[in-house]
């Protein structure tokens, strides 16, 4: 794993040497665009929009709009030069309670580690004490030619970096339309609220949930090259009119506390085949997708 950054943690006298993680992959199914009924791929070119000519990267620098169509070009030393050291160095700015942090704020996760082997002692040092008091160190670094705030807080043995957005840049939710402000809700549908909620809490569990659109997605692509085709999903279910609002509620409680059923359009087909082999449905493994979702719905 290679590190996307590196420099110092300073709080107060104390800099300590790290490199920076992603602690996040992309697991997204990514396309390649053809232009539909050939086999030709669509490419984009960095073009002068004067000359028509394609130019290299090394060639182009960064320009700031002013006004009246006038630009003012930057390069990126003179970047650097503005902010010597700043590109290599995060700097604790505080340390806040780690619950007073609305989730909102927070956008790219990764891991710190320590540069060093002499980087350890203060790297685990800090790393217990935020543990300690659960606290997280407010910070600024600059990273990618911006400087991003950020939030180091303890993880399971390891410091991790949330970045995060600053308070400007996150709208005001009175700007979005028709909030709830004005509906009212009775006692006895918060009383069934409450709980439903109770009756579906559970543990935090992340390795329990799946990109389940993603599997769609690469089985699509596997049925299509070998000529198959793929069952739709269900489709979403209706929402709940206000006047069934009771009654959806209370139907809610009861069945939450049966046993959950899965939604077998959001199972892969060798989660299916598992199911079926675990219910004995005869045949399964010569069944198609939509086979082995009839046969699971009639066991």
């Amino acid at each position: 794993m290679r590190p996307v950054w590196q420099g110092s943690l300073s709080f107060g006298l104390v800099n300590v040497p790290v490199r920076m993680y992603k602690a996040v992959e992309d697991h997204a199914v990514h396309f390649t665009q053809f232009q539909r009924g050939t086999r030709d791929r669509i490419r984009y070119r960095r073009v002068n929009e004067r000359t028509g000519d394609e130019v290299p990267y090394d060639d182009i620098v960064r320009g700031r709009e002013v006004g009246g169509d006038e630009y003012v070009l930057v390069e990126q030393e003179e970047l650097d030069e503005i902010a010597p050291g700043r590109s290599r160095s995060l700097e604790v700015e505080s340390f806040v309670d780690l619950a007073e942090v609305d989730p909102m704020y927070f956008d790219r996760a990764y891991w710190l580690a320590p540069a060093k082997e002499e980087a350890q002692r203060p790297y685990v040092l800090l790393l217990d004490a935020l543990a300690s008091r659960d606290k997280a160190a407010v910070a600024k670094f600059v990273f990618h030619g911006r400087e991003h705030l950020a939030l180091a807080r303890a993880g399971d043995g390891v410091i991790v970096l949330n970045t995060l957005h600053y308070a400007a840049e996150m709208r005001d939710a009175d700007d979005v339309p028709q909030l709830p402000a004005k509906a009212k809700t009775n006692q006895k549908e918060l009383d069934l609220a409450v709980k439903l909620i109770d009756a579906m809490s559970e543990p935090w569990k992340p390795e329990e949930f799946r990109d389940t659109y993603r599997e769609r997605v690469e089985e699509l692509i596997e049925a299509k090259r070998a000529g198959n085709t793929v069952t739709p999903a269900s489709e979403p279910e209706e929402p709940t009119k206000v006047v069934d609002l009771m009654e959806a509620l209370a139907n809610s409680v009861r069945s939450s506390r049966k046993p959950r059923t899965p939604d077998l359009s959001e199972l892969s087909k060798t989660e299916l085949q598992k199911l079926a082999k675990e219910r004995d449905v005869k045949g399964r493994s010569k069944m198609s997708r939509a086979d082995l979702e009839a046969a699971l719905k009639a066991s």
